[in-house]
């Protein structure tokens, strides 16, 4: 009777993490601080005290990573973010740089 014997295949093929790309937010004088904080906790997910903390750190040093992702995630926030603040008249600014 034959038995049945398993063979392994190596295949070439190497996995990569995507790159990582900082999500930067800018200090400015027009935007309020209630908005920030917003947009922290509706599109970049952080917990209302965290978004407090990163805000006041915007403020007082100018700008702060509130995040790292995968490019496309980092352009979709990043976007969203640009669109509101533009609906709502701030001059709010972000940028995207890889980590």
């Amino acid at each position: 009777m034959p038995t049945q014997s398993s063979v392994k295949e190596k295949s070439g093929i190497k996995i990569k993490e995507p790159k990582k790309y900082q999500v930067i937010m800018l200090n400015d004088d027009f935007t309020t601080m209630e908005f920030v904080v917003d947009v922290l906790v509706d599109i970049f997910k952080k917990d209302r005290a965290s978004a407090e903390q990163i805000m006041m750190f915007v403020h007082k040093n100018g700008r702060a990573v509130v995040g790292e992702y995968p490019y496309d995630i980092a352009l979709t926030k990043t976007t969203e973010a640009l669109d509101r603040a533009k609906a709502e008249g701030f001059p709010f600014r972000m940028t995207i740089q890889e980590a």
